[in-house]
């Protein structure tokens, strides 16, 4: 006896629902049919993949090309977010995204470019990269310039690279969250950032360390640095750890370079018995995704990945077509997003 297994018919109501379309649209879409613009047709595309049909031999056409794609890593929910956004404008434009995650002890940044150069890669882009780090030699990616290999590269600045830079706007994050604070009545801030050899930190120290002596909440920028600042990991575990130090030298609220960082550090805060944002409010980085249902939901400046994964792929597209994108760095303004995990200063014991 032979199980029959079976077919699945397309409705194309249910997808033109889904894509936000008419189902004329759906079907000059699903039938290869001309006349459809680049976004609608992905927008198809993405409903069939999102309500689970099978993509019709005939809209299976030939890539562009292939782009690499490099990430640091993905426990950090603001990659992903990058990822998805750079691929998806990518996969629009015909182009087929290759993903490289990189974690410690793993494949590296070299080894990637590597194997996607031996790929014939069209281009790479590199999100917080070894263009990042003030003391890697950034001569590996003149190299890959000199084979006419078009790169970009993304949060982080490097003088002497012949590529575009797109980056947030660090010290104005910084200023955002500072005056937030300042406005809610803190006077002992503290920055709980990640290692200061890479560019973003270090940007966001120079930026705090000059806000707590604009304000006067510090006398100059050394006893700034000095009492004020604790350099650890970009992880939940180096928030909680830097937190934990400058809750201990008491401090009522913090500034966080990353998000996982201000869960980590409300978790300092609630270990002491603190109560968050009742005693110590916390300042996150990123507004990835699902952080605004923390508890309690997170406050923190938002980084502009939309607006930067289009400049992204702007400025690639630009170089594999042979016309040189600007140079100068691209920042892009982040945004304050005021939610749970800051409140008024508590006032001190008389």
């Amino acid at each position: 006896m032979s199980l029959r297994i079976p077919r699945v018919r397309t409705r194309l109501s249910d997808l033109a629902e889904q894509a936000g379309v008419s189902t004329a649209t759906v079907s000059r879409v699903l039938n290869g049919k001309p006349g459809v613009a680049s976004e609608t047709r992905h927008a198809v595309l993405a409903a069939l993949d999102v309500l689970g049909y099978e993509r019709p031999q005939a809209l299976r056409g030939r890539s562009a090309g292939l782009v690499g794609l490099l990430v640091p890593e993905l426990t950090n929910p603001v990659f992903p977010a990058f990822a998805q956004a750079i691929e998806s404008l990518l996969s629009e434009r015909g182009y087929t995204p290759l993903l490289c995650t990189q974690e410690p002890g793993g494949t590296t940044e070299d080894e990637y470019v590597d194997t996607l150069v031996d790929h014939s890669v069209d281009g790479i882009v590199f999100i917080s990269g070894l263009h990042a780090d003030t003391r890697a030699d950034h001569s590996r990616y003149e190299v890959l310039r000199s084979r006419g290999i078009p790169i970009v590269l993304v949060n982080g600045y490097a003088e002497g690279i012949d590529a575009p830079f797109v980056s947030p706007d660090d010290a104005a994050s910084v200023d955002l969250a500072v005056r937030h604070l300042v406005s809610l009545g803190h006077e002992r801030i503290g920055l709980a950032i990640g290692p200061e050899r890479y560019v973003p930190a270090r940007r966001k120290v120079e930026a705090f360390v000059a806000m707590l002596v604009e304000h006067g909440l510090a006398k100059d920028a050394a006893e700034a640095r000095t009492d004020h600042v604790v350099s650890t990991l970009y992880t939940l575990e180096g928030g909680q750890a830097a937190a934990a130090e400058l809750v201990q030298s008491g401090h009522t609220a913090i500034v966080c370079g990353s998000d996982l960082m201000a869960l980590g550090a409300v978790r300092a805060a609630r270990s002491r018995g603190l109560r968050v944002p009742e005693d110590v409010s916390v300042v996150g980085y990123d507004d990835a995704p699902l952080i605004a249902f923390t508890d309690p939901p997170l406050t923190t400046v938002r980084q502009p990945v939309e607006a930067m994964a289009r400049a992204v792929v702007s400025a690639l597209l630009s170089e594999i077509a042979g016309d040189r994108a600007p140079r100068t760095e691209l920042l892009f303004a982040p945004e304050l997003v005021v939610r749970g995990s800051t409140g008024t200063a508590p006032r001190a014991p008389r």
